[in-house]
């Protein structure tokens, strides 16, 4: 007989916390949305699934080990190894990354002192401490991911404590989220008269990241698409809908940039609400499977959509956000509603509709027994090699950089934090790629738990990248389960955390993530995750 039990927490900061995902430090301004984390724990009296979602740009500086040794110290029976977290990719969620400052002393029961000093060895801290602000008051990410990992420890032992005789269903739909932002052109791009390429961002080639498509060299989108959505539902002992995990290859990024400093859930936010306004208050662990050359921005038909947001929700086509007329008319959002926001309404309408399509025929097939199987362990993946002639390249570059100084009277103190912090993101980049060269022989090798959930039919296997969607379909097609559903960036121990793994034709091309610098694992490693994964898979089945 299946056990189910449900935890959500709110792990919002309202202070002015850094908001990590880009190169420049980004300060949040409010709060549009809250963040949580949501934990579902699933047994069967012989083996566990512990799975945790957290609104985080992505997992690492030791929040993972904190959750797990907080899990333990606040229930020793909950088998901690077994928790598998993940974050959701959001670009509007505070940093919990590591200041520089005390580490959390809940982690000396998972590591002794020198192992923590060497884990720490050379790293550069990746937060706002370490970055000159000029008074600009920014909250303590060290403290923040205290109080997340906290919260995340809560959630867990509250929905192990509350395991009641459940059952399952589940099945897939389709719903509109994910496109490919990865632009390709017969042309080779950085080759262009008169073209401009960023050393640390860019390293253009066929390939842009968001590039533009009105351009006579446009060829196609490199990735495609992919619409399924992976639903497995929870029911009680009368078979009442509890909750859901919803699996979607994207990352929750409608809401980004410069305009975005807030935080918020983003798409997640919208599509909880449409699911609870069909459903009532019921729980949503969210999943975000492979996306790594994938987002929820269209990068072509940008009229058209203009068009159909103005008829469907009343946009102004001239100012790109809902008409002060048309929203005192009865429109659903406020004036001054950006399209970014339509965006996010819009993909949460779709994942209702797809969970109710779903919903309607998965029910009539509710498990209160599954077998469970929980398997973790971690595997070796080679890794992206940096080139002598790339290592040159780093040595030139960052040698261009040691006389440029930090800022303080030059506009206002925002101004000066951006230029400060992206000066210190392009020393760290390089800085980084430097170090792996210089250890890379020695340790070819890339370390990742991976874990591999088997509930009945149907399995989850995790990885820790912002993977590219052909691996998650070199997976799915051979997969021994009827549905396998693939979980990017899950936590990992120590300070890791995810990185691009991008495939052979995209290195080929060459742009934004599928550079040395976003890339830690080489296509090779990526097809060694493949097999490792698929034979984990297979082991369980």
């Amino acid at each position: 007989m299946l056990k189910i039990g449900w935890a959500e927490r709110d792990i919002t900061t309202y202070g002015p916390a850094y908001i990590p995902g880009f190169f420049n430090m980004r300060i949040s301004r409010g709060v549009i949305d809250p963040v949580f984390t949501t934990a579902l724990v699933v047994e069967d009296g012989n083996d566990i699934a512990i799975f945790l979602s957290v609104d985080t740009c992505v997992m690492r500086s030791f929040l993972l080990d904190e959750i797990r040794a907080k899990t333990k110290r606040k229930n020793p029976e909950i088998p901690v190894e077994k928790i598998l977290a993940s974050a959701m990719h959001q670009h509007t969620a505070p940093s919990h990354y590591y200041d520089g400052g005390e580490i959390d002393e809940c982690l000396y029961d998972i590591y002794t002192k020198e192992e923590i000093d060497k884990i720490l060895e050379g790293y550069i801290p990746g937060s706002n401490m370490v970055v000159p602000r000029d008074g600009v008051v920014i909250e303590s990410s060290d403290k923040y991911r205290a109080f997340l990992s906290d919260q995340a420890s809560d959630a867990i032992c509250e929905a192990y404590a509350s395991r009641k005789e459940s059952g399952i269903a589940y099945g897939y739909g389709y719903g509109v989220v994910a496109h490919s932002r990865r632009t390709v052109y017969f042309d080779d791009t950085s080759l262009r008269p008169g073209a401009q390429s960023d050393p640390l961002t860019s390293l253009h080639g066929h390939a842009r990241m968001y590039g533009e498509t009105n351009d006579d060299n446009f060829a196609s989108f490199e990735a495609g698409e992919n619409h399924y959505v992976n639903i497995m539902y929870t029911f009680d002992k009368d078979k009442k809908l509890t909750g859901a995990i919803i699996n979607i290859p994207c990352p929750s990024q409608n809401s980004e940039g410069e305009a975005d400093c807030h935080i918020t859930a983003d798409y997640w936010c919208d599509v909880k609400k449409a699911i609870r306004a069909r459903h009532g208050d019921i729980f949503i662990l969210s999943q975000c499977a492979a996306g790594g050359d994938l987002s929820p921005h269209l990068l072509y038909y940008k009229d058209a959509r203009l068009r159909r947001f103005r008829l469907k929700y009343g946009l102004s086509e001239a100012k790109g956000t809902i008409d002060e007329k048309m929203a005192a008319g009865g429109a659903m959002h406020p004036a001054g509603t950006r399209v970014e926001e339509l965006e996010r309404r819009e993909i949460g309408e779709r994942i209702a509709s797809c969970f109710d399509e779903v919903l309607s025929w998965a029910k009539n097939d509710i498990r209160t027994e599954a077998e469970i199987c929980h398997k973790v362990e971690t595997v070796e993946l080679s890794r992206r090699i940096i080139t002598d002639e790339e290592y040159r390249f780093c040595l030139d570059q960052l040698e261009a950089l040691k006389d440029e100084e930090y800022r303080f009277d030059q506009g206002s103190s925002i101004d000066n934090l951006d230029y400060n912090s992206t000066l210190k993101s392009k020393r760290a980049r390089f800085m980084g790629a430097i170090n792996r060269y210089k250890t890379q022989k020695e340790n070819p090798k890339k370390k990742m738990e991976l874990h591999a959930i088997k509930i009945g039919d149907i399995a989850f296997a995790s990885n820790q990248f912002e993977l590219y969607m052909d691996y998650m379909h070199r997976i799915q097609a051979r997969s021994p389960f009827e549905q396998t559903f693939v979980v990017q960036l899950s936590g990992q121990p120590g300070m890791d955390g995810g990185s691009y793994l991008a495939t052979e034709r995209a290195v080929e091309n060459r742009g934004y993530s599928a550079s040395m610098f976003c890339n830690t694992v080489s296509p090779k490693g990526g097809q060694e995750l493949v097999e490792a994964t698929l034979k984990a898979l297979r082991e369980i089945k």
